[in-house]
């Protein structure tokens, strides 16, 4: 694998980026392709599209990984200057708990904190360790003088600003990532560098190639449109997720068959699953039952497409996140290959 891959996925997880509050790096990422040669723009959603010209230009590719991740929002300021949240994606109130935070206002001024349960102190409450683990009763601390709603208001934090949370990005001895949002961020890094390798290498795709940076997958609709009527295939590149009765594993590439919108384009897994056989590319066929793409989306949006998903495997998605470099190298080397063959072989 590129080191470069890793680089980009400590880049990116530097930069917040809840869904809904994704201008920063999605300008980010395009002040890199642009310095590239490539020529990428917004849509009206605020996703960014670069649309790379192949040999082939009437059956095209789109090619997407989503740069939003799961947050919060300011749900109400409380009696006693602390805040309540309003989660933003599909995770669970205990896999925040505990969490160092960041309060983004709207004049553009930040504060930390600390994600807690109101009745977190033993010494206080006896149902410290029972208390059900909800909006109710999870409370953001504020690394400020704060007492009171008013002194809070003071402040600038109102209702609707946006939280992030504190990704805690490690690269281990043993070749382990460990980070929040790696749902999505390894595959962008990964899609950024093979778009840089294109450069680098003068490399002609076979096929004209859209890639899209998403920024309101976890919320359902991130790469829904946009999507060129000659369009044939299109590929969202997302993680794998982990757990009982999952194939997928931290090693390989996971590809997904089926998951909560059904199943994937059954000739195009095949095609995906032959290339990793031909290139001796690690990977496992899974199905992830509560998922959705954005792929998927597209489907739904009534894409004409055959659409596929890969990624690598990610242990505790939607929490503290863990997976290895072998596993990026497997999917990174699946998205090259993928790219530069001819479908109509």
């Amino acid at each position: 694998m590129n080191n470069k891959t890793l680089e980009w996925i400590k880049k990116l997880t530097a930069i917040p980026s809840p869904t809904g509050n994704t201008s920063e790096i999605i300008g980010m990422i395009k002040k890199e392709l642009t310095a590239l040669g490539y020529e990428a723009n917004t849509n009206n959603k605020g996703s960014l599209l670069i649309t790379v010209k192949g040999k082939n230009h009437q059956n095209q590719r789109f090619v997407t990984a989503h740069v939003d991740t799961l947050g919060a929002m300011v749900r109400a300021i409380k009696p006693d200057g602390r805040l309540k949240m309003d989660l933003i994606g599909g995770f669970r109130y205990n896999a925040i708990e505990g969490e160092y935070c960041t309060i983004h206002t709207a004049s553009g001024k930040t504060y930390t904190g600390t994600i807690l349960m109101h009745q977190t102190s033993v010494h206080v409450y006896k149902e410290a360790g029972t208390a059900e683990r909800n909006q109710t009763n999870m409370e953001i601390r504020i690394d400020e003088k704060v007492q009171s709603k008013e002194e809070t208001q003071q402040l600038g934090i109102e209702v609707g600003d946006f939280i992030s949370f504190d990704p805690r990005t490690e690269i281990t001895k043993s070749g382990f990532i460990k980070s929040r949002h790696l749902d999505d961020k390894v595959s962008v890094a990964i899609l950024l560098n093979l778009l840089e390798k294109l450069v680098e290498d003068n490399i002609e795709l076979p096929y004209t190639t859209h890639f899209l940076i998403s920024n309101n997958e976890e919320i359902g609709y991130g790469g829904n449109s946009n999507i060129s009527e000659k369009v044939t295939e299109y590929l969202a590149v997302d993680m794998g997720a982990i757990g009982d009765d999952q194939q997928t594993d931290e090693y390989s590439v996971s590809i997904c068959v089926k998951d909560g919108s059904g199943p994937y384009h059954y000739q195009l897994r095949k095609q995906l699953t032959k290339l990793c056989e031909d290139n001796h590319i690690p990977y496992q066929l899974d199905i992830y039952p509560y998922y959705g793409s954005d792929a998927s989306a597209a489907m739904k949006a009534g894409a004409d497409v055959r659409h596929a998903l890969v990624g690598a495997g990610i242990d505790a998605s939607h929490a503290y996140e863990r997976t290895h470099e072998s596993s990026i190298k497997a999917t990174e080397q699946l998205v090259w290959n993928y790219l530069l063959q001819d479908m109509f072989e």
